[in-house]
C-alpha cells in the first residue's frame, strides 16, 4: 500500500506542526508540491526538489533537515491552505442546511483541485481506504474530532438536536469518504451549482426538522374547534 500520501495526510491535520514561511522555503515548497503531484511522494528526492526549484542541494537540507522534514513541512502548509479554502467558503450567517452543503460543496472542490489531494484520490485510493478501515485510523480521528467541535457548537445554539456528536461526525465522514472513493455519481457533479441544490434538497429535511420545537404560547396557534352541525 502506499502509505507516504496518507502519513502526509496525517500529520497536515496536526495543529502543533509548524513549517517555515520565508521566500526560499516557500519556494523549495512549491517544488516538492509540483514533483509529489506528478508522481507521488514515495519518489521524492532532495536533489529533484532542488533543481526544480532552482537551488541548490545543501539549501534544501540546511532548510529542512531531511527528505521526510520537507514533506512534513508541504503537508503542513498544503492541509492549513485546504482549511483556509474550505472556511472561506462557509457563511456562519447562513442557515445550518445551507453551511452543510457549503462545507461539502467546498471540501470536494478541494479535494479535486489540489494537485497532490488529487492525486491521493485518483491513483492512490486504495491507501487512503486503508487507512480509513484500520483500527484506530489517525486520519479518520482527526476528522471526526474536526466534525465533533462544528456539531456541538450548532446544537449549543439550537440549530441541531441533541445527539451523540461523535456519531453524527462519523456519519458524515463515512459519506464523504464514499463520494471521494467512489466519483462516479448522480449526485455530484461537474457543475457546482447542480450539487450544491441536489446536497441542499437532501441534508435541509434532515437538519431542519432534527431542530428542537419551540413550545407553542399558551393558547397561540392551536387548531380551533370546529362548532358541531345541528342534528
Amino acid at each position: 500500500m502506499a502509505r507516504g500520501a496518507v502519513r502526509l495526510l496525517e500529520l497536515a491535520f496536526d495543529p502543533a506542526a509548524e513549517t517555515l514561511q520565508d521566500a526560499m522555503s516557500e519556494r523549495v515548497l512549491d517544488a516538492a508540491l509540483s514533483l509529489v503531484a506528478a508522481s507521488g511522494a514515495r519518489h521524492l528526492t532532495m536533489d529533484e526538489v532542488a533543481a526544480r526549484a532552482g537551488v541548490g542541494r545543501m539549501t534544501v537540507y540546511r532548510r529542512f533537515g531531511g527528505r521526510q522534514q520537507l514533506l512534513d513541512a508541504l503537508a503542513v502548509r498544503e492541509c492549513r491552505r485546504c482549511l483556509a479554502q474550505i472556511a472561506a467558503a462557509l457563511d456562519p450567517a447562513k442557515p445550518i442546511d445551507e453551511r452543510a452543503t457549503e462545507l461539502f460543496v467546498a471540501t470536494l472542490r478541494v479535494i479535486r483541485e489540489h494537485p497532490m489531494l488529487a492525486r491521493l484520490a485518483r491513483v492512490e485510493p486504495e491507501a487512503l481506504l486503508h487507512e480509513l478501515n484500520r483500527d484506530s485510523s489517525a486520519v479518520f480521528r482527526l476528522v471526526r474530532g474536526f466534525l465533533v467541535a462544528q456539531i456541538r457548537s450548532s446544537q449549543a445554539v439550537g440549530e441541531l438536536p441533541d445527539g451523540d456528536p461523535a456519531a453524527l461526525a462519523e456519519i458524515a465522514v463515512r459519506l464523504g469518504a464514499s463520494f471521494v472513493l467512489i466519483p462516479d455519481s448522480s449526485i455530484v457533479s461537474d457543475d457546482e451549482q447542480r450539487t450544491r441544490e441536489t446536497m441542499r434538497l437532501l441534508l435541509a429535511p434532515v437538519l431542519r426538522d432534527g431542530r428542537p420545537k419551540r413550545r407553542r404560547a399558551a393558547g397561540g396557534d392551536r387548531p380551533k374547534a370546529v362548532p358541531a352541525r345541528a342534528v
